[in-house]
C-alpha cells in the first residue's frame, strides 16, 4: 500500500460542519483529534485511543491489520455522531478517526473524541461512538502472530466480549 495516499475524509451535513471523520493510511495524532473536537462551549473533551496491543488472549501480538469498505464506514460514522446527538443533545463535536493498513504495537488504530459542556455527557457520548463503531462499521481486524500465522477477527467476538463483560447497573 502506499502510505502517500490522501485520508478518505466525509464531510458532516449543515450544521455539523465542525465534526471530522476519516478512514486514513496515515499515523492517527491525539493532538489534532483533540483540537478538532475543542470549542468554546466546550466544559468536556473525551477522547478514547484504541492501540494496538501485544497480545490478545494470551497469545502474542505483532501488528494489526485493518481493512474497511470506507464508503459505508464514514456513513456508519456519520450515524453515530447522529444518534450521539439524538441521545445527549448538548453535544457539539464528534470526532471519529480511524487507520488502515498494517499498525504495529503501540500505534493508534482508532480515535473517537466527544466535546460537551458538561463531562458526564462527553463520557457516555464517547463510549458510546466506540462500541457502536466496532458493531456496525464495515471495518475489519486481522491479527498477526508471532509464530508467523494470522487470523481475521470474527464481528461476532463483540457480542461474546459484551456477554462476559456486561454492563453494570446505573449508580
Amino acid at each position: 500500500m502506499n502510505s502517500s495516499i490522501t485520508p478518505n475524509l466525509y464531510t458532516p451535513p449543515y450544521g455539523y460542519e465542525k465534526d471530522s471523520f476519516s478512514i486514513t493510511l496515515a499515523p492517527l495524532s491525539l493532538e489534532e483529534i483533540y483540537s478538532l473536537t475543542d470549542d468554546p462551549a466546550n466544559g468536556a473533551v473525551v477522547v478514547m485511543s484504541g492501540t494496538v496491543r501485544e497480545q490478545t488472549e494470551g497469545k502474542a501480538v505483532i501488528a494489526l491489520e485493518y481493512q474497511a469498505y470506507q464508503p459505508m464506514a464514514l456513513r456508519v460514522f456519520q450515524e453515530v455522531a447522529t444518534n450521539i446527538r439524538n441521545q445527549w443533545c448538548d453535544v457539539n463535536r464528534v470526532v471519529i478517526h480511524h487507520r488502515i493498513g498494517r499498525l504495529q504495537i503501540g500505534e493508534i488504530s482508532v480515535l473517537v473524541a466527544v466535546g460537551s459542556p458538561h463531562r458526564a455527557e462527553a463520557f457516555e457520548a464517547c463510549r458510546y461512538g466506540i462500541d457502536t463503531l466496532k458493531h456496525n462499521a464495515p471495518i475489519w481486524k486481522k491479527e498477526h502472530w508471532v509464530d508467523g500465522s494470522s487470523s481475521w477477527v470474527n464481528i461476532g467476538a463483540c457480542e461474546e466480549n459484551k456477554e462476559k463483560f456486561p454492563e453494570k447497573e446505573k449508580i
